[in-house]
């Protein structure tokens, strides 16, 4: 039986917004070897070697669920989830895993149809699955590189995973789509400045009372729910991987005055930005 196994090594800059390494390592378990139950700050992302073992972790419903996982698949665990996960008793796994976090992930894992409740990952393309294998690898084994390639690759890592998985585009998109993917892409380049539904729409190409019918249409909210609810998405971000004061956070997304930013925080996460980075502020740990 070969021995328990673990490397590991914590990123030592923090200044990096975007996406940021936290800690990156490697495992071989020894048979039924389990981490948890514990909840994450971070995105954690482990891929499977080789052997099998199981994930229990909570769904988007807050239920928990099982998962087998096997060699050449992975599994993502979500910040604040409670979930445990178990090395096969007959056939133990060994896994390597990047933890990270930053402005661009929360959206970029969702449209790549990883969620809480479809957290297994399973390559559509081996060439980039084995690309993003090799950037896991160079992190682990680099740990005293500087802190710039360490980013760089971890771009590269997240770059692979996304596509590895990325479904091919739906042929005929309807001209309506493209209005709503425009605004969208707008409000992506722009939510730091002052804009509105107005400018919003005036971009799609549609006046705003016909605009906020097709956008609401395609995404089941208002623009303003939407423009409001992306902002207050990259604020918690922000207060989570950053240390700017809740007023720098608040003009970084559009807001200019701390009061307005505020209530708006409070609106969509149910507690003041203060409170929320404190609730989510906690000290990292090892994998195991």
């Amino acid at each position: 039986m070969a021995n328990h196994e673990l490397e590991f090594s914590t990123f030592p800059s923090g200044q990096f917004i975007d996406l940021m390494p936290i800690q990156y390592g490697r495992e071989r378990c020894e048979p039924g070897h389990a981490f948890g139950p514990a909840r994450r700050s971070h995105y954690l992302f482990h891929y499977v070697i080789g052997g099998r073992g199981t994930l229990m972790a909570e769904s988007d419903t807050g239920e928990n669920s099982n998962h087998q996982i096997v060699g050449g698949e992975g599994f993502l665990i979500f910040p604040d989830q409670v979930n445990t996960y178990v090395a096969d008793l007959a056939d133990p796994w060994e896994y390597v895993w990047v933890e990270f976090d930053g402005l661009r992930v929360k959206e970029s894992l969702e449209l790549a149809g990883l969620t809480r409740s479809a957290p297994i990952y399973r390559a559509r393309s081996t060439e980039l699955r084995d690309q993003m294998v090799d950037q896991m690898r160079f992190l682990v084994g680099h740990r005293d590189a500087s802190a710039l390639e360490l980013v760089g690759h971890t771009f590269l890592f997240l770059d692979a995973l996304l596509r590895s998985v990325e479904l091919p585009a739906a042929p005929g998109r309807r001209q309506s789509d493209l209005h709503v993917q425009a605004a969208i892409e707008y409000v992506k380049q722009h939510y730091g400045e002052e804009i509105g539904v107005e400018d919003i729409a005036r971009h799609a190409g549609l006046n705003r009372s016909y605009f906020g019918k097709v956008f609401k249409a395609a995404t089941g909210r208002s623009p303003q729910q939407y423009l409001i609810g992306y902002r207050m998405t990259k604020a918690a971000e922000l207060l989570k991987v950053t240390t700017l004061s809740v007023a720098e956070v608040g003009r970084a997304v559009g807001y200019p005055n701390q009061l307005h930013f505020s209530r708006a925080f409070k609106g969509v996460h149910g507690m003041s930005p203060r409170a929320w980075r404190q609730m989510s502020a906690g000290a990292q740990v090892p994998n195991s």
